[in-house]
């Protein structure tokens, strides 16, 4: 299975925003990895709150130098093409899926992943369902909605969350931190998912931050 995190200029409308970076990992074999970047599109809109979260500028996203969007996806989907297991694994599957799938056809490249994956959001609600006998909602606006952003479910496995977080919609810094990096997120994905699906760790790297004992088999 392969965990991927893509970084965008925002978080709606694959087709108005851009892919500017793609960090990957195969679960079985965390050490094959995939990180590149590209340069978006002229037509591709960049959200402020995008360039706090991965804490770059326009001109970097659209510096002539890197490589197109294309060339990034063409090179992701040949590293994807030699993993034998090509489900995806996404803090939010139908995010990243569109994201991909949209830009494949745009540039009339053919995509080598299946429709169906998992999805770490929905299985860390179920999980904590199981644990708490509820889901972990929140009110927003007068509306209930899921609590269990990736900041919230490396909480809920025991993992610090280094990185910087920005209130979407206002742009608020919340937490002063990292940057979001693409591989780096990915990586964090793909241990949440290993320990909520066997109850351990999965790298060396996240050794420090014991898993909780309700994770444990």
């Amino acid at each position: 299975m392969i965990v991927v995190d893509i970084e965008t200029t925002g978080q709606l409308l694959p087709h108005k925003r851009g892919i500017w970076q793609i960090g990957a990992l195969e679960l079985e074999n965390p050490s094959n990895t995939f990180l590149e970047e590209a340069r978006i599109d002229y037509t591709d809109e960049i959200d402020d709150e995008a360039l706090k979260v991965i804490g770059k500028t326009e001109e970097y996203l659209r510096d002539k130098k890197k490589q197109s969007q294309k060339q990034l996806l063409k090179h992701f989907f040949e590293w994807v093409s030699k993993i034998k297991d090509k489900q995806m694994i996404c803090h939010v599957l139908q995010y990243d899926y569109s994201f991909l799938r949209i830009k494949a056809y745009t540039y009339r490249l053919e995509f080598p992943i299946p429709h169906r994956g998992y999805d770490l959001h929905a299985l860390a609600q179920l999980k904590f369902h199981q644990i708490k006998g509820k889901f972990k909602l929140k009110e927003k606006n007068g509306s209930i909605e899921s609590d269990f952003g990736l900041p919230n479910i490396l909480e809920f496995c025991g993992i610090e969350d280094e990185r910087v977080r920005i209130e979407m919609g206002t742009g608020k810094v919340l937490k002063e931190g990292k940057p979001h990096n693409g591989l780096e997120d990915a990586k964090l994905e793909a241990e949440c998912f290993y320990r909520i699906v066997h109850g351990k760790g999965l790298s060396k790297e996240y050794g420090k931050f014991k898993v909780p004992d309700y994770l444990k088999k």
